[in-house]
């Protein structure tokens, strides 16, 4: 459990909160040697442009409209003055209309599902981008004064506000905007959302930063850079984790063995019973379960790398290691997985108990698991990596005929009270042992 915190702490936190974190350090007034000062002014535009670029190379439509609202958002607060009697009206506006639809424009693109530019649905977003400083320079108009003052209105006493220059609505639009962030990150542990949480981080110090003599610029530059650096991350999980179990994939897998060496072990995890599930409660059911505990796995496999590759089982690589040195760390796995109580509730969601408080309803349904596991190394500098994953399949299929829940290596078998015997024979699709 503390490993699953701390891993989640660090998606959070990095890229997102650590680039946060060196803006505010470095991009505040004298924060930097003068030599400095005029490359990161150019470095807005160059933040923009590779963003722009990138966004369109992996034709993500959020990243290249999110990079659109802050240029915008930037070009406002910059063009209007925020000092002196003939503008304040105006600067108010601004700054009010400003700090309300940025949040909201990085949380409706994140909701909305992507689409290319060029089609009607990603043109449309593009207009209804474009619209909004037009809207603004409308209602910066003497005569829309009433209707501009709806966005600075208060709801709440002012005592509780008057530490910021964000008006009321504006407060509440980041507060939903990072609430919602927040739930999203949980729920789907995407990278760009934990970077939307720091982006809105930054876009909100940006506002903050006008009347201590720091450049708003370098915020929304800062709120750039983490959207492009979590839209690689991203780019990156897609490609090289699987999608359902969130562990390494088969790209991952396929640049693993190419570093194996000569020696080495081949383990194959396989859930005992998955495919009963699948036939009782349906395939939904049965993937859930398998995205519940190939995490579970993942933690608690110390020493090995492991991988989703296809199907149910889960592969895991021991380089330089025996068998013998594997046993201790797989037989860690089994019991760690076998500790998991799981249960069904209604028809098709699987869910884990985690806490000694929590209880299950009385209509949930317990989901016993266990795990069947074969495990082969290579036993001399010709054996090849694919009559190493065939031994440990067929020393799978042996675990799972002698009634599951057991590591089995060649003739020996690893279980509690459970031993095998030697024989002779072949594995058979169905995961039974012929003699």
């Amino acid at each position: 459990m503390l490993s699953l915190l701390w891993k989640s702490f660090l998606a959070v936190v990095f890229p997102g909160g650590l680039i946060f974190l060196i803006a505010i350090g470095f991009l505040r007034p004298q924060g930097l040697p003068m030599w400095l000062q005029q490359p990161i002014a150019a470095l807005p535009y160059i933040v923009l442009t590779f963003g722009l670029i990138f966004g369109w190379y992996f034709a993500s439509s959020r990243m290249i409209l999110s990079l659109l609202v802050l240029a915008l958002a930037d070009r406002a607060l910059v063009l209007f003055p925020t000092t002196g009697a003939d503008h304040e009206a105006v600067s108010q506006t601004i700054i009010a209309l400003t700090a309300f639809l940025v949040p909201l424009n990085l949380l409706a693109f994140s909701i909305l599902k992507e689409d290319s530019l060029s089609t009607l649905r990603g043109l449309t977003r593009v207009v209804l981008v474009l619209v909004q400083p037009f809207l603004l320079l409308w209602l910066c108009l003497p005569d829309q004064h009433d209707l501009a003052a709806s966005f600075t209105r208060e709801y709440i006493p002012s005592l509780y506000t008057e530490w910021t220059p964000i008006p009321q609505p504006a407060l509440f639009a980041f507060a939903t905007a990072l609430l919602l962030h927040v739930l999203r990150f949980a729920l789907h542990r995407d990278p760009r959302e934990g970077g939307a949480i720091w982006t809105l981080f930054a876009i909100f110090v940006a506002y903050h930063t006008i009347r201590y003599g720091w450049q708003p610029t370098n915020f929304f530059m800062a709120a750039g850079l983490i959207l492009f650096a979590t839209l690689l991350q991203s780019f990156y999980q897609q490609t090289y984790r699987d999608e359902l179990t969130g562990i390494p994939g088969r790209l991952a897998y396929d640049e693993a063995i190419g570093q194996l060496g000569k020696r080495f072990s081949v383990a194959v995890i396989g859930i005992d019973q998955l495919t009963l599930y699948a036939n009782t409660h349906g395939k939904p059911v049965s993937e859930q379960i398998l995205k519940l505990v190939a995490p579970r796995v993942h933690a608690a496999c110390s020493g090995g790398q492991i991988f989703r590759t296809t199907g149910e089982e889960l592969t895991v690589l021991f380089p330089r290691k025996s068998t013998t040195e594997t046993l201790s760390t797989l037989d860690t796995v089994r019991k760690t997985i076998e500790a998991i109580e799981l249960f069904l509730r209604g028809r098709d969601r699987a869910w884990e108990k985690q806490r000694v408080s929590q209880q299950a309803g009385s209509r949930d349904q317990a989901l016993p698991i266990s795990l069947s596991i074969g495990v082969a190394e290579t036993l001399s500098d010709s054996s090849s990596l694919t009559l190493v994953i065939k031994s440990a399949y067929r020393a799978l299929y042996e675990a799972k005929g002698i009634g599951g829940n057991t590591v089995k290596r060649g003739l020996e078998t690893v279980a509690p009270a459970r031993r095998s015997h030697a024989g002779t024979g072949r594995a058979v699709a169905s995961g039974e042992y012929e003699t």
